[in-house]
């Protein structure tokens, strides 16, 4: 069986544009590039997914699961995507987080000057985990003390010094007009001489 040319003259009339829906669909990934050659397949070969590797060098699969997507309206993810990846600490250990937030909570504070939203706290990574230790937690469930490090930092707890607001000063500044302000200069008295 022969595949017929079912191409359009428009772009077998202009080579560039070939390119250039080659180089849109390389610059796209998963379902939408599927979705985009889904389309152009459609428009330029006749929905045939062969003649979209004959002419533009894709993949007849990924066209082909492309018209599928586009005709069923069910868009295919890759299971990856969905249970690849560990999850995190806070995710494995919720009880041993939730202790964690309450602890660090008590040794926070907010910024004094309230530019940002951070919590500032004197909790070390060290301290938490032997706070946490003190509590009955074992060490299967709690993790080293730079992974305590950064899951602090991740959860807005940074490490620095807790600082109280410094107040303001009252006292005014001399002004150029004041007389404390001026030079003292001895003036000449008017009845002498220099001789």
């Amino acid at each position: 069986m022969r595949v017929k040319r079912v191409l359009s003259s428009a772009i077998l009339a202009d080579p560039s544009h070939l390119d250039d829906l080659k180089l849109a669909a390389s610059k796209m990934l998963g379902p939408e590039r599927r979705a985009f050659q889904a389309m152009m397949a459609l428009k330029y070969c006749a929905g045939h997914p062969r003649q979209a590797e004959v002419v533009f060098g894709w993949s007849r699969r990924a066209v082909e699961l492309g018209l599928h997507e586009k005709r069923s309206g069910v868009v295919c993810l890759r299971a990856q995507s969905a249970f690849a990846g560990d999850k995190l600490w806070e995710e494995k250990h919720p009880e041993v987080a939730d202790a964690l937030w309450a602890l660090a909570r008590s040794h926070s504070q907010q910024d004094p000057t309230f530019r940002s939203t951070l919590s500032f706290t004197r909790l070390t990574a060290a301290q938490a985990l032997k706070q946490l230790r003190a509590q009955g937690f074992a060490d299967a469930v709690l993790p080293a003390a730079s992974t305590m490090a950064e899951i602090l930092n991740r959860n807005g707890y940074r490490l620095r010094p807790v600082l109280k607001a410094k107040p303001q000063k009252k006292s005014q500044k001399p002004m150029p007009s004041s007389p404390t302000s001026r030079t003292r200069t001895s003036h000449p008295q008017a009845g002498r001489s220099c001789a």
